[in-house]
């Protein structure tokens, strides 16, 4: 048996939950700032964005030369297993409303 300690190669959180909670935090958020977070290409998180507004989840509203994105809190989650969920209520796990709420 080795004593080496590895890193798992799987997490909790898909990347799409990750640039989810990016724009969570800031909704104008730039998309090479959001790669960076979530350790993604540019061009991934830019898909990525474009996956969560065609799915309704994330709306983008072009305010001169940046984005500006707002989240649907209501939309619903797609897996069976979260059937009947929002995603507001996921952002809820990672208190994001008190973060708003707040200020910070």
């Amino acid at each position: 048996m080795s004593s080496e300690i590895t890193t798992p190669t799987w997490r909790f959180l898909t990347n799409h939950t990750q640039v989810l909670l990016c724009i969570a935090r800031d909704g104008d958020v730039r998309t090479r700032d959001i790669a960076q977070t979530v350790g993604i290409t540019e061009r991934a998180a830019q898909r990525i964005v474009a996956d969560l507004a065609a799915a309704g989840f994330v709306s983008i509203e072009r305010v001169g030369r940046r984005n500006h994105y707002v989240i649907d809190r209501e939309a619903a989650m797609r897996h069976r297993a979260q059937a009947g969920h929002e995603i507001g209520e996921l952002l809820d796990l990672f208190q994001f409303d008190t973060l708003l709420r707040d200020g910070q």
